[in-house]
This record gives C-alpha cells, structure tokens and sequence, in this order.
C-alpha cells in the first residue's frame, strides 16, 4: 500500500531488523508460525556480516556442518526463509519506531490496538512498516573498519579490510595484520593460493583461537611479531610494507601487493540507541522471553545481552525462535507458546 505522502507503506505481522544468519532464521521460523514477515537491513545484500565481510570463512559452530563457509550456509538460511515469502527491504535503515503505550495494546494518539500492527517502524528511505511486533538481530549495528594508523589513503590501492574472495589473491604476496580469529582464518587458507603470507601482529599473544594458531605455525607463513606495520610503500598500488619490530625498533621491508588490515571493526547502533531500549557495554539486554525493554520488541542473536551470554550463530539461532514463538503470542493470546515440533509438520 502507499501512504498520502506517496512514500511505500507496509504491514507485515513481524519485521526483523538484520538480514544476516539470525534473521534469516527468524524470518523461517515467523513462517512456521505463520507470520507474514519482512525483513530490514542497512547492507545492500542478504547476510548481513557474513556476506559482507566472511563469505570464504569457515564455520565450525553451526549443528549439522562440521564445517561451512559462510556463503554457503547464507545461502541456505536464504533457502530455508523462502517458505516465509519474507519482504526483503534491502540497503535501508530503521530510524523511527512508534509503539502502543504498553503491552496491553491501549490505544495512544490514534494508534490502533496492540492486537492490530501498531509497532510502527520508519526507514530513513520513506517507507514505513507496521507490525505486530519487532525483533532486533542487527548484530552488531552498522560496523566500519579499525583503521590501519599506517594505511591512511591506501585503501582501494592494495589495502583491504577482509577477504571476500581468495581467488583474488592468486600468486600474489599478502600481508595479513592483526591478531584476531579473522586474521588467523585468513592466514590459514591463503597459503593455498598466495605466492607467500606474511602476519604482522603488535603483540606476541595472540585473540585467535589456539587450534588456529598452531595451525598456521605448521604452515608457511611469515610470522612478525611482536612488530607493525608503519609504511605502505609504492607508486599508485602497494608494492612494500615497512615492518617495525616493537622490541628493537628495527625497521625491515617486505614485498606486497596486497595488504589486508584484520584489525576489527567499530560498531554503531546507530538510530537504535535513541529508542528507550535498555542498553549496556552496546548490547540490547533482554529478559527470558528474548523481550526488551520495551512493550513487543524482541532481541536475538549478536546485538542481544544477558548474564552468561555466549555469542555464536547457533546461540542466535535458539534465540530468534524463542523471540519469535513469544512475539506470535504477543501479537495473538489465544495462540500457544509451543508451536509444536517441525518435524510433526504435515
């Protein structure tokens, strides 16, 4: 439908904000329960994270694989929601949300009940979205690289920061920085394809996980640590990097073509932290129910916060299916918390 002013008006039972693994699982799982459901996300493509930044990284985490790249398992999360017939709504951001003044559903400033789809969302395109009820899976909010202090106008010339594709790399000499579970997978595959792998790291200790670490020591990859990297050199497109050892001061130089700056990335609720929602150290914080602060939101995955969380895709998982079972009864008491088993489907 469209609005008065012309601008896109839609109303969907349950909208997701995030289109990555989590809410691709959600938008299934609104499905099962027979929601219409839309899905909102500030990235142009599905996946969100994943596809943005790990298509080629291995998975190990997810029940049922031992091990999948995260392309593969977006693109059959993809597979999966279709049973939903969600509406993507791609490369848009939710900026504004009006809610009932309570969960009750009493009507405010002619908002219809709560029984009807009275959260409204706002995208920063025009379009509106009302619904029922809202579930956050926007992980960690829109994210931008830590930049590389040394790497200042490089980018684009040599100087990326994640691996989208390793064919990209063929027979080429990549430096890799940073000491994070990314920087390691990276560093683990490339040899496969890379003329040589140099890790650069500024401390001897390192954040990946240990099994990786040993994994890349047993391959041919030049491990400078504890040392930066504090020059890109060359005319037009890297051709060196100057390395400097932390200890020593000592200066050498390594020939590159191809720089990948794996130094994490700063996250950015953005709209978000302007909603009334409980916030601590960045996460959304929820109760049992996966429910916010506020009356038929939700929370699931990455962005979500409670004591003894665990930040994996498989807790995601678990998570927007109990966000969604408790949100299809917000939205309808007379319906049951349990839907009941898929496999028990006809």
């Amino acid at each position: 439908m469209t609005s008065a002013a012309g601008q896109e008006s839609l109303e969907v039972d349950l909208l997701i904000v995030g289109a990555g693994p989590v809410g691709l699982f959600g938008a299934y799982y609104a499905g099962f329960r027979g929601l219409s459901v839309a899905i909102v996300d500030s990235l142009p493509e599905i996946g969100g994270q994943v596809t943005a930044m790990y298509p080629e990284k291995d998975i190990y985490d997810v029940g049922g694989f031992a091990v999948i790249k995260g392309r593969d398992l977006v693109d059959r999360l993809v597979q999966q929601a279709a049973s939903a017939d969600p509406r993507y709504l791609m490369g848009r951001t939710a900026v504004d949300l009006s809610l009932p003044t309570d969960s009750s559903g009493a009507e405010r400033d002619g908002v219809p009940p709560a029984s009807d789809r009275s959260v409204w969302v706002g995208l920063d395109d025009g379009t509106t979205v009302h619904a029922g009820a809202l579930i956050l899976t926007a992980g960690i909010g829109k994210f931008t690289p830590r930049p590389l202090p040394a790497g200042v106008g490089w980018e684009g010339r040599g100087l990326t920061f994640f691996v989208s594709s390793f064919e990209e790399y063929r027979d080429k000499d990549v430096v890799v920085v940073g000491g994070g579970d990314s920087a390691f997978d990276w560093a683990l595959h490339l040899p496969t394809v890379a003329r040589s792998v140099t890790l650069v790291h500024r401390r001897e200790k390192f954040r990946a996980a240990q099994s990786t670490v040993e994994k890349v020591r047993r391959l041919p990859v030049d491990l400078r640590i504890p040392a930066n990297v504090t020059q890109l050199l060359g005319d037009g497109w890297v051709e060196a990097v100057e390395i400097t050892d932390v200890k020593t001061g000592e200066a050498s130089r390594v020939k590159t073509q191809a720089v990948v700056a794996a130094l994490g990335f700063l996250a950015d609720l953005g709209p978000l932290t302007d909603w009334g929602l409980e916030l601590k150290d960045r996460y959304v914080m929820v109760d049992t129910t996966m429910r916010t602060a506020l009356p038929r939101v939700y929370a699931a995955g990455d962005i979500a916060g409670y004591a003894g969380k665990l930040r994996l895709i498989a807790t995601g998982f678990g998570e927007v299916a109990t966000a969604v079972n408790n949100a299809a009864v917000a939205i309808n008491p007379s319906v049951s918390l349990f839907p009941g088993h898929s496999s028990a489907q006809d």
